[in-house]
């Protein structure tokens, strides 16, 4: 697409916005109800192209991508009335009589640039929000989902208000060319290179910008004495790791920490896991394409790594596969351990840490799973930090002193599914809350409106100064009612 078609969109896009229409309850809750209609008119083709672009079986699709929307557009139907009314707040007696309300207002024009690990699920979401607040938008699906954007620029023209919310296709010189123009928001899914770039062209406009990334988010994985409950944690953290999109998602799991005596029980169990839920890999997401297939390889062909490998580690370059893999504490400062993996790779962790300590070695074996939480926070603050214990002690430490975009004992991912609880990173996670009701809040600016008569008037607010004005304010700022009323009385002076 041609610049100036770019900044042709951009103008249409704003001219229907300034026209005052989207802000309307009638209009947002259309446009939410067309969305509605997309979701269950169009499962086929949204299957077809999560399968033509990643290898997703539909019920992986479904789960993921096409459930998810359908809940989030339901919720925020139920619930878009109650959110865009204005709400009460109690102000100061001193100003009575006077109202203070909090009025949500829509931001203006957002832009929205999307992943391609679930690429319809992470186009739509933030969109579902964005028409809740009231907004026009323009929406940048990833180029590297071809099918999944072109399903999108057909279905959202075709159902929603296509002068108020319109899809822009193209690589990155086409997103190049929207961050030339002036927004009211980015929202931006993706990696931490790009949102570096988006940001730098947002500060010109000084365009708020909302950044959604990932980083190494770990599961630590706790001595679980019952049988059933290690099975469980298995099976939820191979579900976070290897089921949704082979790895290739934010909030999978990165890697596991456990104490060296539990890591036998564990990798069995995971092993027994792999081959129950995958007898053959043809539900097996594949990689997105053949530039992540050779990153996620070479994480791999590191020779200090690949002799760490105790499960999988098989390549196909051809058909972009590659196994599910797990690997016994490879080097610490081997990439693996210090890049998001977001792929089929899972490294286990016996709990090993450096110190600096002259009396002890360099590399030294901890015994207890609490010395994973300073394991933790000696790294980049992760999108999400799961962890599997009954310790309600260790449940208390590791939710005071860890810092995470969010955090989710003995589950993995249904924090995600979650519209009461908001989504996002802290940090190099990211920044920015959304989902349910926090969706709404992201796209919308809380106006501070105060409605105040002509009834009462204090004069010594106003110059000129004296000594006697002095005492009445500092009587105001203590809220001190009973010693402001005898000043005004003449009963108290000084």
């Amino acid at each position: 697409m041609e610049s100036v078609g770019v900044e042709g969109v951009a103008n249409e896009v704003r001219t229907a916005y300034e026209s005052g229409k989207t802000r309307s309850l009638a209009w947002r809750r259309s446009q939410l109800k067309a969305l509605q209609r997309l979701l269950y008119e169009e499962e086929e083709g949204m299957f077809r192209a999560l399968k033509q672009d990643l290898g997703k079986h539909q019920a992986e699709a479904y789960r993921d991508e096409v459930g998810i929307l359908i809940k989030s557009v339901n919720y925020a139907l139920e619930n878009l009335k109650k959110w865009m009314t204005p709400c009460r707040v109690p102000v100061p007696l001193l100003t009575f009589p006077t109202r203070g309300e909090l009025v949500p207002e829509p931001l203006g024009v957002i832009l929205i640039f999307s992943s391609w690990n679930f690429p319809i699920g992470l186009s739509l979401e933030p969109l579902i929000g964005a028409i809740a607040a009231g907004n026009a938008i323009v929406l940048k699906p990833s180029e590297l989902a071809p099918a999944s954007s072109n399903f999108l620029a057909k279905s959202v023209s075709k159902y929603l208000d296509s002068m108020s919310v319109k899809v822009v296709r193209g690589g990155p010189d086409v997103g190049q060319k929207l961050l030339e123009q002036k927004w009211d928001k980015i929202f931006f899914t993706g990696s931490s290179r790009v949102a570096r770039i988006v940001m730098a062209a947002a500060a010109k406009h000084l365009t708020p910008v909302a950044v959604e990334l990932g980083g190494k988010s770990p599961a630590i994985f706790d001595s679980l004495s019952s049988a059933r409950d290690r099975k469980v944690a298995v099976e939820r953290i191979v579900g976070a790791k290897w089921v949704p999109c082979s790895g290739q998602v934010c909030i999978g799991v990165d890697y596991v920490l456990v104490e060296e005596q539990f890591a036998p029980i564990l990798i069995d169990q995971l092993k027994a896991t792999l081959e129950k839920f995958y007898p053959r890999f043809d539900c097996l997401s594949r990689i997105i394409n053949g530039q992540h297939f050779q990153r996620l390889s070479n994480l791999i062909k590191d020779p200090s790594v690949a002799a760490t490998i105790i499960h999988g580690g098989s390549l196909d370059s051809e058909t972009l596969f590659i196994e599910p893999t797990i690997l016994l504490d490879p080097p610490l400062d081997a990439e693996i351990m210090n890049e998001e993996i977001f792929g089929p790779l899972l490294p286990i962790i016996t709990v090993i840490v450096h110190v600096q300590v002259l009396t002890l070695p360099s590399r030294f074996q901890l015994k207890k799973i609490e010395d994973s939480i300073e394991f933790i926070r000696a790294r980049p603050k992760p999108l999400v930090i799961y962890a599997f214990t009954k310790d309600e002690k260790l449940r208390s430490r590791i939710t005071a002193e860890t810092s995470s975009g969010s955090l989710t004992f003995n589950d993995t991912m249904i924090q995600f599914a979650c519209d009461e609880l908001p989504f996002g990173g802290v940090g190099g996670s990211g920044f920015g809350q959304y989902h349910g009701k926090f969706s709404f809040d992201m796209f919308s600016h809380t106006k501070a409106v105060l409605r105040r008569s002509f009834l009462l008037e204090f004069t010594f607010r106003y110059p000129p100064w004296d000594a006697w004005k002095l005492p009445f304010m500092r009587s105001v700022y203590h809220f001190d009612y009973v010693t402001l009323l005898l000043r005004v009385l003449g009963l108290k002076r000084g």
